[in-house]
C-alpha cells in the first residue's frame, strides 16, 4: 500500500474519534514555549500566528481527508501563541535587590507555608523609597506572630517590616523553578516579618467574595473544633490555614490529599447531590412533574450550586477544572448528550489550557486529567461490552473500587515523579475514605448550608464531623503502618512526557495500533529505571553543600538552608532528614580524587585555604575572599550568575550543569539578581 493510502485509511478509521486529541495537540504547543531556553522575539510569534491564521483559512476553504493534519498544525501554533501572550499578559515587576524596611498592601490571600507559617498575599503594594512602577504588584510575606492571626482578614489593608527578595531559582538544575511558578501568580517578591502589623484600613467593601470565604471557614471552624473543623473548612472553602502540618502529612502518606483540593470529586459530589436532590423535589410536586422538563431544570440548579461553591472556594486550577468538566457535564444533560465522554474532558481541558496555559507544567493538572481520562475509559470499556461489576448489591462497592484502583494507578507515576512518594496502602486507604466522603460528608455539608437560614445548620455538621472522625483516623492509622511510605528518585523531565504519550496512544487511539503506545510507556518506566542523581549539588546561595557518599547524600549543615536540603534529599529518593544526612560530613567529603570543602560561617572566612584539586564553597562574595586559592571556588558571585550547580563524575573528571543553563534566559528569570 502507498504511504499517502495507508495515511488515508489511518485517518479514516479514526473518524470521529480525532476531538480527544485536540487538547493533546495544544499542549504540545505550550510544553514547546515552555521548553525554550531563550524568550521568543515578536517575529517567532508573528510567524506563529501567520501558519496558525493560514492553517484555519486552509481548513474553511479545504475538504479533505487530511483535515485532521492542517488542525494538528492549528492546535500546535496555537497553544504556543497562548502560552506566549499569557506570559506576557501576567508580566509586572520583579525585585531587583534584597529589600529590607516598610511594606503596605491589602490582604488578597492566606495560607500557611509548609513549616506551618502564615503567609500574606499582598497586593496594591508600596514599598518605601521605591517608584510605583518598579514595584511588585503582588508581595508574599511570612508571619512569625502566631498572636497576630485571629485579625487578619483578606480585604484589609496592612503595614509591616519586612526583609524581601526576588523568587529564588529552582534549587538544583531540572528542579521546581519557582521563578516561574511565580511569575504566573503576579508575585514579584516573597519575604518575611518578625515585626508586629499594623491595620491601616479595616476590609470594608474590599474583596467581598474572599472576605465571605474567610468568614465562612471561621463559622465552619466554630461549628466543628480543632483539627475536623480544619478539615472541613478545608473541603468546603479551600481555606487550609488552619490545619496541622502532621495531618496534612498523614494524608499524604496514604494517597488521601486529593480529598483536601477541592476538584473533580467534589465538585462531582456536590453537583450530584444537588441535582439528585432538586430533581426529586420537582418530582414530588405533580405540577411540575408533568408540565417541566425536571432533569434539565436540576442540572440548572446544580451548575448556579457548582458556580457559587467555585467562588467559595477560591477559584484555585483544580476548582477551575472540576467546575469546567461539572458544566460540560451539566450541558450535556440539559443538551440530551451523553454526560461521561473523552469529549467532554477534551473540552475541559483545552478550556483550562487556554485560560491557564502554564497549568499544563502542574502536578494538579496532570494528576486531575490523567485520573479522568482513565476512569472514563475504564468505565466506557465496561459499558460497551456490557460487563457489570458484580449483583446490584455489590455494584457500589465494587465501583468504588475499580475507581480507586484505576485512578491510583493513573497517577501514580505522576505523584511519584513530583513528590518523589507513593503511598503502599494508598488504594486501602482510598477504598475506606472515599465512600464516606460521598455519602456522609459531602451531603451532610449541603444539609448544613440548606438548613443554615433555620438556625438548624449544627445537624448537617455534626453528621459532617462523624464521617471526617472516620476519614481523619484511617488518615492516621494507616500512615502510622511500617512502610507506608515509599521513596523513588526523581526522574529526568523527558520520562514524564513519554509515559503521558505512550499513555494517550493507549488509550485514545482506536484499533490494535493502540497497542503501540505501551512501548514508549515501558520505555520510560526503563528510562525512570536508569536515572541517575548528580554525585554533587551546591546551592544558588553557597549555604549548603550535597556529595553523594556509598549510604546517601552527604550534606554539610545540619541545619540551614532546609528548603533546599529536603528537596534534594527528596528528588534523591532518600526518606533521611538533614540532621540525619549531615552526619557524615565531617570537614569536609570525598568524591573520587576530589575533595570538596564548605565555608559558611563569618568567622571562618578569615583563614580560607584549600588544595591543588580540591573545590571550595564559600557564602561569600569574591571581593571578601582574600589570597591566591588555588583550588577550584564557588562563591556568591559566580553562583548569582549560575544558580544552583550540579557536578557529575565521569571517570576521574567532573561535569558541571548549571540551573541557569537548564531554565535559559526567560521572561520570569531576565531580571533576577
Amino acid at each position: 500500500m502507498q504511504p499517502a493510502r495507508a495515511l488515508e485509511h489511518i485517518l479514516l478509521g479514526q473518524r470521529g474519534h480525532l476531538y480527544p486529541w485536540a487538547p493533546v495537540c495544544f499542549a504540545l504547543g505550550i510544553g514547546t514555549y515552555f521548553s525554550l531556553k531563550f524568550e521568543p522575539q515578536l517575529q517567532v510569534f508573528a510567524f506563529m500566528g501567520a501558519v496558525c491564521a493560514v492553517s484555519a483559512l486552509l481548513l474553511l476553504l479545504w475538504r479533505s481527508v487530511y483535515a485532521p493534519l492542517v488542525w494538528l498544525l492549528v492546535l500546535v501554533t496555537g497553544g504556543f501563541l497562548v502560552a506566549g501572550l499569557h506570559a506576557h499578559r501576567v508580566a509586572g515587576p520583579v525585585l531587583e535587590f534584597r529589600y529590607y524596611g516598610a511594606v503596605q498592601g491589602r490582604i488578597i490571600k492566606v495560607d500557611r507555608s509548609s513549616r506551618g507559617s502564615l503567609r500574606l498575599m499582598l497586593d496594591q503594594t508600596v514599598l518605601e523609597r521605591m517608584a510605583p512602577d518598579k514595584t511588585p504588584k503582588r508581595v508574599r510575606v511570612s508571619l512569625s506572630r502566631a498572636e497576630e492571626e485571629a485579625w487578619v482578614r483578606p480585604g484589609s489593608t496592612v503595614m509591616l517590616t519586612a526583609l524581601l527578595s526576588a523568587p529564588s531559582g529552582p534549587v538544583e538544575p531540572h528542579g521546581f523553578d519557582f521563578q516561574r511558578h511565580a511569575w504566573f501568580l503576579g508575585l514579584g517578591a516573597v519575604g518575611y516579618t518578625r515585626t508586629p502589623l499594623m491595620l491601616l484600613e479595616p476590609a470594608g467593601q474590599n474583596k467581598p467574595i474572599l472576605q465571605i470565604r474567610h468568614r465562612f471557614a471561621d463559622f465552619v471552624r466554630a461549628q466543628i473544633a480543632g483539627e475536623n473543623g480544619a478539615f472541613a473548612a478545608a473541603i468546603m472553602t479551600g481555606d487550609r490555614s488552619a490545619m496541622s502540618q502532621e495531618t496534612v502529612t498523614s494524608l499524604r502518606r496514604t494517597n488521601l490529599a486529593h480529598l483536601l483540593a477541592i476538584s473533580g470529586l467534589h465538585m462531582g459530589l456536590l453537583t450530584g447531590v444537588v441535582f439528585a436532590a432538586m430533581r426529586y423535589v420537582l418530582l414530588l410536586v405533580p405540577i411540575t412533574r408533568n408540565r417541566l422538563p425536571t432533569r434539565k431544570l436540576a442540572a440548572a440548579v446544580a451548575l448556579v450550586a457548582s458556580f457559587f461553591y467555585l467562588l467559595l472556594s477560591g477559584g484555585n486550577v483544580a476548582t477551575e477544572r472540576a467546575f469546567i468538566m461539572a458544566t460540560v457535564a451539566l450541558g450535556a444533560v440539559m443538551f440530551e448528550r451523553r454526560v461521561f465522554s473523552l469529549r467532554a474532558v477534551a473540552t475541559a481541558a483545552l478550556l483550562v489550557l487556554a485560560l491557564r496555559p502554564e497549568a499544563l507544567l502542574g502536578p494538579g493538572f496532570q494528576m486531575s486529567f490523567a485520573a479522568t481520562t482513565a476512569l472514563v475509559c475504564v468505565f466506557a470499556a465496561f459499558r460497551d461490552h456490557r460487563q457489570l461489576l458484580g449483583p446490584r448489591w455489590l455494584r457500589p462497592v465494587s465501583t468504588v473500587f475499580v475507581s480507586s484502583l484505576v485512578a491510583g494507578l493513573a497517577t501514580a507515576p505522576v505523584a511519584a515523579a513530583h513528590f518523589n512518594q507513593f503511598a503502599h496502602y494508598g488504594l486501602l486507604a482510598n477504598l475506606l475514605a472515599v465512600p464516606l466522603m460521598g455519602v456522609v460528608v459531602i451531603p451532610s455539608a449541603v444539609l448544613a448550608l440548606l438548613l443554615w437560614p433555620l438556625g438548624l445548620s449544627a445537624i448537617g455538621f455534626w453528621i459532617m464531623e462523624q464521617g471526617i472522625v472516620w476519614i481523619l483516623g484511617v488518615a492516621s492509622l494507616i500512615s502510622g503502618l511500617e512502610g507506608a511510605r515509599g521513596t523513588v528518585v526523581s526522574p529526568e523531565p523527558l520520562v514524564l512526557v513519554i509515559l503521558a504519550l505512550g499513555a494517550l496512544l493507549f488509550a485514545l487511539w482506536q484499533g490494535r495500533l493502540r497497542l503501540v503506545g505501551l512501548v514508549p510507556v515501558l520505555a520510560g518506566f526503563g528510562l525512570w529505571n536508569q536515572t541517575t542523581r548528580p554525585e554533587v549539588l551546591i546551592s544558588a546561595d553557597a549555604k549548603l553543600v550535597g556529595v553523594m557518599a556509598a549510604d546517601g547524600r552527604v550534606l554539610s549543615k545540619f541545619k540551614g538552608s532546609g528548603f533546599a536540603a529536603s528537596n534534594w534529599l527528596e528528588n534523591d529518593g532518600d526518606a533521611r532528614d538533614q540532621q540525619t544526612a549531615a552526619n557524615g560530613w565531617e570537614g569536609g567529603a570525598v568524591l573520587g580524587p576530589v575533595v570538596f570543602r564548605h565555608v559558611w560561617r563569618k568567622r571562618d572566612m578569615a583563614d580560607l585555604n584549600c588544595a591543588r584539586g580540591e573545590i571550595l564553597v564559600v557564602a561569600a562574595k569574591t571581593a571578601e575572599i582574600t589570597g591566591n586559592l588555588p583550588c577550584k571556588v564557588y562563591d556568591l558571585n559566580s553562583l548569582a550568575v549560575s544558580g544552583a550547580v550540579a557536578l557529575r563524575l565521569h571517570g576521574d573528571k567532573l561535569t558541571e550543569t548549571t540551573a541557569r543553563t537548564v531554565t535559559g534566559r526567560r521572561l520570569w528569570n531576565l531580571t533576577a539578581p
